[in-house]
């Protein structure tokens, strides 16, 4: 007999891990995301809880939720928020907490309010020192903590109280108005519209194709870096559905948007913070330092991590980004008032928490504090719009909170087991 015919008559068996059937390629492709899930299972749940929240309350307030003038009234109503949350993520990531960020806003916003209106400095030239104002408000509280070894929590409790006076001394208990038409689009603003007529806004549907294709482009880079090291993979379909799912949900944000005025200048400043900031804490060093510092100090410094400097730096980030906020929170309401900034630092510490954010530090993302902060901002929405009294909303996101972190301890004693 011809070694040909043997060799059909007994195939040699396949290679060790090929599926034989159709059953074991479902098994095996099930187990990869069963491990995929639980990776990510505080991004991915927040997700869903996202999704679930948005579609309950698209039901109950009769489709009002997701017309386009609501959800452009809900960008810029929670765009100050997710830029505080963004830089309370980052500083509960590296161990700390900051409770004067709320105060820090009116007195960004006083302070601006006395620049523009009181002496008719430009905006421009005002943007700028309410800026070096807010980073040298971090920097002062960073000393504190980085360098003198005070806790985290006592020097901004006493920021939370200075700002908050200084706020009054500034504004002399009135209110502070009108500011500049300029200095008020970049809350109120929006993208202007160019090239020819059409149904919707041209350059908000380009902007939206270009982030599809960035996100479609990043999650084949990552698949490609992970198989490169012999890591797990999501199976070749389950990752195409994952790119349709992404680029279905950008498109119909585009096209919502697009369907109203556009899209916000102050969610082109957001999504810009969101990129920076993502790019900065999972692909270069100082990220990585600060990740290090809060999962565990005392091995970060043996390993090499400048402690004092790196404490120092998020503290000044948070100030910055605080007086971001303070401007476009005080460019949206178009006067400074001295009741501004009210429990703004609890809503930017749940969101991160609600996001993914460790108590111990060492964990979070900045999607994560995005996440979080879209899931409160959506609760208040969309309980304003179905009529649901203020102590109950309050009552509500404070359950969310405690359930958020419950998970995540539970999660944390799992995984342990």
């Amino acid at each position: 007999m011809s070694t040909a015919t043997q060799d059909t008559k007994n195939p040699a068996p396949p290679p060790a891990g090929t599926p034989r059937n159709l059953v074991e390629l479902l098994i095996q492709n099930w187990s990869l995301l069963v491990r995929s899930m639980r990776a990510n299972v505080r991004q991915y749940g927040m997700l869903v809880a996202l999704a679930l929240i948005i579609v309950i309350f698209q039901i109950w307030s009769d489709d009002i939720l997701l017309r386009p003038l609501n959800v452009t009234n809900l960008v810029q109503q929670n765009g100050y928020i997710l830029i505080l949350a963004i830089g309370m993520m980052i500083v509960i990531i590296a161990g700390h907490i900051d409770l004067s960020v709320g105060s820090l806003v009116a007195f960004v916003g006083a302070f601006a309010g006395v620049l523009m209106v009181n002496h008719d400095v430009p905006w421009p030239l005002a943007v700028i020192l309410c800026l070096l104002v807010g980073a040298a408000a971090g920097a002062w509280q960073g000393f504190w903590i980085a360098y003198v070894g005070i806790p985290s929590f006592i020097v901004t409790l006493a920021g939370m109280l200075v700002f908050r006076g200084g706020t009054q001394i500034l504004l002399d208990g009135q209110s502070l108005s009108p500011f500049p038409e300029g200095f008020r689009k970049i809350s109120i603003g929006f993208i202007p519209e160019m090239g020819p007529y059409t149904q919707y806004h041209n350059p908000t549907m380009v902007i939206g194709l270009a982030v599809c294709a960035v996100a479609v482009w990043q999650e084949w880079r990552g698949r490609q870096q992970r198989a490169a090291y012999e890591l797990d993979v999501m199976p070749i379909g389950l990752f195409y559905v994952k790119c349709v799912a992404i680029v279905a949900a950008v498109m119909a944000f585009a096209m919502t948007l697009s369907s109203w005025h556009g899209a916000p200048v102050g969610l082109l400043i957001l999504a810009g913070l969101m990129v920076i900031f993502a790019f900065v804490m999972r692909n270069t060093v100082v990220g990585r330092h600060v990740y290090a510092l809060g999962g565990n100090q005392p091995a970060a410094k043996l390993s090499g991590v400048r402690d004092k400097r790196v404490t120092f730096m998020v503290f000044v980030n948070m100030g910055l980004l605080a007086a971001l906020a303070g401007l476009v929170f005080t460019a949206r309401l178009g006067s400074a008032t001295p009741s501004a900034g009210l429990n703004f630092e609890l809503e930017a510490i749940a969101a991160a928490f609600i996001g993914g954010a460790s108590a111990s530090g060492g964990v979070g993302t900045v999607l994560g504090a995005i996440i979080g902060g879209l899931v409160l901002g959506v609760l208040n929405n969309g309980m304003s719009l179905v009529g649901i009294g203020t102590e109950y909303q309050q009552v509500i996101k404070g359950l969310v909170l405690l359930a958020a972190v419950g998970f995540d301890i539970w999660n944390k004693r799992r995984v342990g087991s």
